[in-house]
């Protein structure tokens, strides 16, 4: 097998594992991503090992997994690493064993605690050592104000993740990285960040697996993309969820994929990886180059592969970029 996708008849034959993002990627709230189930369960008969990599911690893995199989989707508890278990065990790491710990969040993430030999409490008034939080759709304003006078107080502060926003049914709603600002800002703390983007997460999932070449799907470049890059692994940015084609060119250079992908589907396709030519870059029939500030490409917008060659050209123009940039793009025929 060749160790390139660009080497491959079939672009997902080039590793030996998918650590898959699940909101965005393979569900947006309760409904699967159409076509997504079917192309993860096309995985097994490849060879190609999966595992799940979610920084949604308001429900337990084995709930996960099985909401996964509901959707038609190979899945069992194990096959899951959660913020809320990385967020557990860097509680774990920090604090002694039988500390009260104050959790903002779900049922499943009380559990995690508590499995790790930590004492749940309900308010700042119980003395919390440390304050965990993550996602719940039950959190209301009682429990970010009881937070944030436990935080205010001295207590260590961990969230298990810090995604400003969640892909749902009906649009884009807020994340746990929202409600951790509402904490920021009252207290002018800053929190330990258990889950993505940070590279343990996805460490982990890859070590479970026993994973030597894993590809990391994820349809947010803040989380997924940025995850998976410092975990030193391949990325894939897939279109079906938060992030975009325009907010992909545009990327800082930390948060720039590897692949860029329409929908899981393109798994089991070649994949048309740019190439250097000419002053520029292409891809399949597309190319792309930079004039200054400007980005000019022969392709259609509505082609991924024109996409494809004019993020080569321009992060080969912008290798170093610290924040987000604007290139104006200018379609030729």
């Amino acid at each position: 097998m060749s160790d390139s996708p660009q080497g491959t008849t079939v672009f997902i034959d080039a590793f030996d594992a998918v650590l898959s993002d699940l909101d965005g990627v393979v569900y947006a709230g309760p409904h699967a991503i159409p076509g997504a189930p079917e192309a993860l369960r096309g995985l097994a008969g490849r060879g190609v090992r999966l595992g799940y990599v979610t920084n949604n911690a308001s429900r337990s893995t084995a709930e996960v997994a099985a909401h996964l199989r509901e959707l038609g989707a190979p899945a069992e508890a194990e096959d899951v690493v959660s913020s809320a278990q990385a967020g557990a065990e860097l509680l774990a790491r920090k604090v002694p064993a039988g500390s009260k710990v104050l959790v903002t969040g779900s049922p499943a993430l009380r559990r995690e605690v508590e499995a790790r030999g930590l004492v749940p409490v309900h308010s700042a008034e119980d003395g919390p050592a440390a304050v965990i939080q993550g996602f719940s759709p039950d959190l209301g304003w009682r429990d970010l104000a009881e937070a944030s006078f436990a935080v205010a107080g001295g207590a260590l502060w961990i969230a298990t993740n810090t995604d400003l926003s969640i892909p749902q049914a009906r649009g884009i709603a807020p994340g746990n990285g929202s409600l951790v600002n509402a904490v920021r800002a009252a207290t002018a703390k800053e929190p330990l960040v258990a889950g993505k983007p940070e590279a343990p997460l996805f460490l982990t999932a890859a070590e479970r697996l026993g994973a030597r070449r894993p590809l990391v799907v994820g349809d947010r470049l803040d989380t997924d993309i940025l995850g998976g890059n410092r975990a030193g692994f391949e990325t894939a940015a897939v279109l079906t969820g938060v992030d975009t084609r325009q907010s992909i060119l545009a990327a800082r250079t930390e948060e720039r994929p590897t692949y860029i992908l329409a929908t899981l589907d393109e798994l089991y396709a070649p994949y048309a990886f740019p190439e250097a030519l000419d002053g520029g870059w292409r891809a399949g029939r597309s190319a792309a180059r930079v004039e200054g500030s400007t980005i000019r490409v022969s392709g259609r917008p509505d082609d991924l592969d024109a996409w494809r060659a004019a993020c080569a050209a321009w992060w080969e123009a912008r290798p170093h970029s610290d924040e987000p940039t604007d290139p104006e793009i200018v379609w030729e025929p």
